[in-house]
C-alpha cells in the first residue's frame, strides 16, 4: 500500500466509530435499514461521514436503525459498475454515491432510491432530467463545483500575487475530467494564468508527475476535485515536502497541510443528503424530490503550511478567509 493510499484509508476508522444514543422519532421504520454507500475513494469519504452523523441528528440509531456499508474501489473507475451490482445484489434499500458512483449505482438498478452527494452539472451528466423534478429513483445534492473553479482560481492567484504557471494534474481516461478540462483552461486564461497540464494514466505516474516537476516550471498546483487515481492524497502527501503552494476544492485536505481550499464542505453535503434519506425512508419518491444544491461556501487558509513556504498571505485574502488553521 502507497502511502497515498493511506492517507485516504484514514476516513474508515472514523465511519466505524459507534454512533450516539439520540432516540429514533415514531415515523422512522423500526427495522434496520440498510444503507450502500458507493466511492471510488480508498475508503468512506468526507461525504459519508456526514450523511451518517447527519442522519442520527434525525433521531436515527447507527446499526439498530440504519447501517451503512461501503463499497470503495481505490481509484478505479471502472470497478465501480460491478461494486454498485453487488450493493444491489445485497438487498439494500438505497445507494448513496459520490459523483462518478453515482452513474454506476444508476446503470445498476432503476429501483432502488440513489441519493448522489456532490457532483457539478448532474443535469448535463444525464443523472437528473431537471432540478426540480429529477424523475428516475434518483436525486440528490449538486455541489457546484464547475461554477467555483474560477473563483478557486481566482483566489488562488490572490494568494500568490508571482502566481503565473498552475500544474494541473488529471486523469486522462476518466471522461468526467476530460469533460472539465474546458472550465480550467478558460478560468486560467481570464486570469492570466498558464495551466501546465499533466495528463496521467495511474497513480504512480500521477505520484512520479507531482514529485518530479520542478518549482522552476510552476508555481503552484491546482488539486482536481476528482478522487480517481488518488491524485488530490497523492498532492496533499508530496506538495508540501516540496514546498509547492496547493489550492483545493475542500476543507479536509487544508486541514491536513494544504495551503488553501474554497468550497463547500464535503462533510456538509452528506450532512444535507441525510435529510433527503430521511424523506425517502418515510415515502417520499426520489423523482419528486428536488435536487438541492450547498448554501454555504468557505476559504480555509492554513497559516502554518504558508509559514513553511515562506508565504505572507495578503492581507485582504486574511480577510475573506472564514478560517484559519494554524
Amino acid at each position: 500500500m502507497t502511502a497515498g493510499r493511506g492517507f485516504l484509508l484514514v476516513l474508515g476508522i472514523v465511519v466505524t466509530l459507534a454512533g450516539p444514543t439520540a432516540r429514533p422519532t415514531e415515523a422512522q421504520s423500526p427495522r434496520l435499514v440498510k444503507i450502500g454507500a458507493l466511492t471510488e475513494s480508498w475508503g468512506p469519504t468526507p461525504h459519508i461521514v456526514g450523511l451518517r452523523d447527519g442522519l442520527q441528528e434525525l433521531g436515527y440509531r447507527e446499526n439498530e436503525n440504519f447501517v451503512i456499508g461501503v463499497r470503495f474501489t481505490q481509484g478505479s473507475i471502472t470497478e465501480l459498475p460491478e461494486a454498485a451490482r453487488a450493493l444491489v445484489r445485497h438487498g439494500v434499500d438505497l445507494i448513496v454515491a459520490t459523483e462518478n458512483a453515482a452513474t454506476a449505482a444508476q446503470l445498476a438498478t432503476t429501483r432502488i432510491p440513489i441519493v448522489f452527494m456532490g457532483g457539478g452539472d448532474p443535469v448535463g451528466s444525464g443523472l437528473v432530467k431537471s432540478f426540480a423534478r429529477p424523475g428516475g429513483n434518483i436525486t440528490g445534492i449538486a455541489d457546484l463545483e464547475l461554477e467555483l473553479v474560477p473563483k478557486r482560481m481566482e483566489i488562488f492567484r490572490d494568494l500568490i500575487p508571482d502566481l503565473k504557471r498552475v500544474l494541473f494534474v488529471y486523469d486522462a481516461a476518466n471522461a468526467v475530467a476530460l469533460s472539465r478540462l474546458g472550465v480550467h483552461r478558460d478560468a486560467a486564461h481570464r486570469l492570466g494564468l498558464r495551466l501546465v497540464e499533466r495528463p496521467v494514466r495511474t497513480e504512480d505516474e500521477a505520484r512520479s508527475v507531482i514529485s518530479t516537476t520542478r518549482k522552476s516550471e510552476v508555481d503552484g498546483i491546482f488539486s482536481t476535485r476528482l478522487l480517481s487515481l488518488n491524485i488530490p492524497g497523492s498532492i496533499l502527501e508530496i506538495a508540501p515536502k516540496r514546498t509547492m503552494p496547493t489550492m483545493f476544492d475542500d476543507a479536509f485536505y487544508v486541514e491536513r497541510g494544504g495551503l488553501a481550499s474554497y468550497a463547500p464542505s464535503l462533510y456538509g453535503l452528506g450532512r444535507q443528503a441525510a435529510r433527503l434519506v430521511d424523506r425517502i425512508l418515510k415515502g417520499a419518491r426520489p423523482a419528486d424530490l428536488p435536487v438541492e444544491q450547498p448554501t454555504k461556501f468557505e476559504l480555509v487558509v492554513n497559516l502554518k503550511a504558508a509559514k513553511a513556504l515562506g508565504l505572507t498571505i495578503p492581507r485582504s485574502v486574511l480577510l475573506r478567509a472564514d478560517r484559519f488553521i494554524e
